[in-house]
């Protein structure tokens, strides 16, 4: 087979790396160390990324070509890189929630989500910074620092995944983790230009082991786990991936991405004033802009 590789592996999607990867055209290993090399040219600046796991990530990615070789059943995101909000458990790493006090808070499993991508093959490259509790609408906290958005160091990246929307943005992975009560996938996408997906509650499992007594009934009520990515055919598989079940999250239900095309057209509606009280013109325009991409869609 032909070798048609980009020039700069950090700039492809997710899904374009897995087809490169599965057909032998590149290693996971060259993916792998092609996005380290992007973390250690750009994180230094952004502190998106706030633990680095290159080691096991290059362990990984050896190990993945080696199933490659063996021709075992590849996963949908088999070689690629990815990120973690350092507020969920992974094993062997402080679930620190960006607070100090937490900082030896060390997982002894993996959470749901962390557990699906790994075995979708994902490769963890890295843990992303987050506000304390993951409550604000910026990334900064006294145990981390801040985190900048590479587009514009002068504004934020948002919050609470704005880590994982730096990470994403900037080139260090192309599918970044991130989680949602009151817009913290959504609010970081929109700062850094991205695709930032909050499923429906119930879509995706979610537990912290490391929590010992079950989630927090805010979480259980509100909180989702969502994918950052820079293509929509990224969040797709990201949500396919993260959506599989776990015994851990009663709430969890299973609703197929995949199914039989509907009998009739799909109804969405619109809304541009929605608390009724008035918007800038440039907004609403905005608004019915994107309503009619979605309609020719």
């Amino acid at each position: 087979m032909s070798r048609t590789v980009p020039s700069a592996l950090w700039q492809c999607d997710a899904v374009t790396l897995a087809e490169l990867i599965r057909t032998r055209q590149v290693s996971a290993r060259e993916v792998v160390d092609a996005h380290l090399a992007r973390m250690e040219a750009v994180n230094p600046r952004l502190n998106a990324i706030v633990l680095p796991l290159a080691a096991s990530a290059r362990a990984a990615a050896q190990e993945a070509d080696a199933a490659i070789r063996r021709g075992e059943r590849l996963g949908p995101l088999h070689g690629v890189p990815i990120s973690i909000k350092v507020n969920i458990d992974q094993a062997g790493c402080p679930t620190d929630n960006g607070v100090v006090a937490y900082r030896d808070n060390i997982a002894s499993e993996d959470s749901p989500t962390v557990r699906n991508f790994k075995r979708a093959g994902a490769i963890i490259l890295g843990r992303t910074n987050t506000p304390a509790y993951s409550m604000r609408w910026f990334t900064a906290n006294d145990l981390h620092g801040a985190t900048l958005n590479p587009w514009n160091e002068a504004h934020t990246p948002g919050g609470s995944s704005g880590g994982a929307a730096s990470s994403v943005a900037s080139g260090m992975v192309p599918i970044g983790h991130g989680n949602d009560i009151a817009g913290s996938v959504r609010y970081p996408a929109y700062c850094c230009g991205l695709v930032g997906l909050r499923p429906t509650h119930g879509r995706v499992p979610a537990y912290n082991p490391s929590l010992g007594i079950g989630r927090p009934l805010s979480a259980q009520l509100m909180a989702v786990q969502g994918p950052l990515t820079r293509s929509t055919r990224d969040a797709r598989v990201a949500l396919e991936v993260m959506a599989q079940a776990d015994v851990n999250d009663p709430k969890w239900v299973d609703a197929p991405l995949r199914g039989a095309p509907s009998a009739r057209p799909i109804r969405v509606a619109m809304v541009e004033d929605p608390a009724g009280r008035g918007v800038q013109p440039q907004i609403a325009a905005a608004v019915r802009q994107a309503a009619a991409w979605l309609e020719d869609a």
